[in-house]
């Protein structure tokens, strides 16, 4: 994978501009799931994840190509919605109710599983729980819970998208951990 993702990047540098688009074909999944988690929002995320792909472009010749291009995508998708959240507080939640109707919610839009209803409501209404108890820690401490637990990174690639000791991230992993624990508790 890194290999051909090393090629695309050499052709977007010598100006062709379909390779770019090839890139972001392999990571707006991602780099979407991430801003998502991190803003809660689909049309924000989209944003996020939009703006984080164009800085990619601008700063392409800044990326070192001995390191995995989807950290430093990762990265940017990251600081953009830090910079977001930092500048705007959410307007909604998934509990909120969408404009104009009656007893729909943002989060009964999501796409239905295969479970039985009352599974559904059951493992939604968890979800939305947790997410919420993610939602309220602090940015530093979502950042690194998200990416370990929901994107499922290593130490070392968080290292390198949040730009912080190995160390660091882990104790603002177990610091997000204890948070979210106590909080657990008061069911």
């Amino acid at each position: 994978m890194e290999a051909i993702v090393k090629r695309i990047i050499l052709e977007i540098k010598q100006g062709d501009e379909q390779a770019f688009a090839e890139l972001v074909e392999l990571y707006k999944d991602k780099v979407y799931q991430v801003a998502y988690r991190m803003v809660g929002n689909a049309h924000e995320a989209q944003d996020v994840a939009q703006e984080a792909f164009l800085r990619a472009y601008t700063n392409l010749d800044r990326f070192d190509t001995n390191r995995k291009f989807s950290t430093w995508i990762f990265r940017i998708a990251t600081n953009v919605a830090i910079d977001r959240l930092r500048k705007k507080k959410p307007d909604f939640y998934l509990q909120d109710q969408v404009q104009g109707s009656r007893d729909l919610t943002y989060e009964s839009q999501l796409a239905a599983s295969d479970d039985l209803p009352e599974e559904q409501i059951v493992t939604a209404e968890m979800q939305e729980w947790v997410q919420g108890e993610i939602n309220r820690l602090p940015v530093k401490y979502r950042t690194a819970i998200i990416l370990k637990y929901l994107e499922d990174l290593s130490l070392k690639e968080i290292s390198e998208i949040m730009d912080l000791p190995v160390s660091t991230v882990k104790t603002r992993i177990h610091r997000g951990r204890e948070a979210l624990r106590k909080r657990m508790r008061h069911l």
